[in-house]
């Protein structure tokens, strides 16, 4: 009898066991989430999305893609969530995001209380960039790209462009609830050969009322001004000083006859009332390339800017006390590429 029991219940359990197995692959058969529709943009801590474009798109020979220097591209990805495949042929709509200048309050306070504070804000960039207002997704697939044109000609990086994007509601779809996931806030930095963030620990800044107290700092940022011209902020200014607009001083590379990789490099400055910026030194610069050792895939490449000397005069930081400084020493900029990626802006690791 206690044999028949047995069998019985082992009969009943096996038989419950598979109901539950049957009941768990049915469940995942169906859709888990929502199909919302955001885009591939997360958020960095200061509130946008860092996103470096050439400052002029090449084809595969070299040439301008779209006829002339300045012209770009960007391929934002927009995304159909889900644990299932999207079942529905999709028209996204896109619009301008009106959060800039929610953005800019959060981040960086009131004009009311401090009216320059504004020469910190985010800029927007739409005057410089457009994109399609409708993105097709077929049925059976997850991501379509949003292609946005930039015509970075005339652009000054002394500011800090952002543009502003967001997915419109429309009854066919339901962008993504989430904050931020339907709303893409791209700080774009636009690249050449030579710009982004140089090694500044060999660049000495002296003050000439204390020439024996030589001072330096980790990292200098160079911004694009063309394709052969990067510009930096004079000694240790940087983006976070609302006076920066003064102090910029350009660096144009002019290469080798004979070889691109060397060169000179021409300072100067656009500022009138900077009196004091005097390019002592004699400035070159030199591209070499190196295969990583444990990584072949990887290339590293340096632009080294050497014999970097100039003066230059603070007349803003303490009114009616100009204060004059020189700088020298070496930059050095070193950028990761992928070579197994065809795509260089795809291929360089940020």
């Amino acid at each position: 009898m206690k044999t028949k029991i047995f069998n019985i219940l082992f009969v009943a359990g096996v038989a419950l066991l598979g109901g539950v197995l049957v009941a768990c692959n049915d469940e995942w058969k169906e859709e888990q989430y929502e199909h919302y529709i955001s885009f591939k943009a997360p958020l960095n801590d200061n509130g946008v999305t860092s996103v470096y474009v050439p400052y002029t798109r090449h084809d595969d020979d070299g040439q301008p893609t779209y006829g002339r220097t300045g012209l770009s591209h960007y391929e934002l990805p927009v995304i159909v969530s889900g644990t299932t495949n999207n079942d529905r042929d999709l028209v996204i709509r896109f619009g301008h995001s009106d959060t800039l200048d929610i953005l800019n309050f959060e981040r960086f306070g009131s004009p009311a209380y401090r009216a320059d504070i504004v020469d910190l804000y985010y800029k927007d960039m739409s005057d410089y960039a457009s994109y399609p207002s409708t993105l097709s997704i077929p049925s059976g697939q997850n991501i379509g790209l949003l292609k946005i044109q930039f015509d970075f000609n005339g652009i000054d990086l002394k500011d800090k462009w952002v543009l502003p994007i967001e997915i419109l509601k429309d009854d066919s779809y339901q962008p993504h609830p989430r904050k931020n996931y339907a709303k893409a806030m791209l700080r774009v930095y636009p690249y050449n050969d030579y710009s982004g963030n140089y090694s500044a620990t060999t660049l000495t800044i002296t003050n000439a009322d204390d020439p024996t107290n030589a001072t330096g700092m980790e990292t200098a940022r160079g911004y694009v001004v063309d394709e052969n011209s990067i510009f930096f902020f004079a000694g240790n200014i940087d983006e976070t000083r609302v006076d920066r607009q003064n102090y910029k001083v350009f660096f144009k590379f002019v290469p080798d006859d004979d070889n691109p990789n060397i060169g000179r490099v021409e300072l100067s400055s656009d500022n009138a009332e900077q009196n004091g910026f005097v390019n002592v030194g004699q400035t070159s610069y030199h591209i070499y390339e190196q295969m990583d050792e444990v990584q072949p895939w990887l290339m590293h490449r340096y632009v080294i800017i050497s014999g970097i000397e100039y003066n230059y005069t603070d007349y803003t930081s303490v009114e009616g006390y100009p204060m004059e400084y020189t700088v020298k020493g070496i930059l050095t900029l070193e950028r990761q590429l992928n070579t197994q990626i065809p795509n260089e802006d795809q291929a360089i690791q940020w």
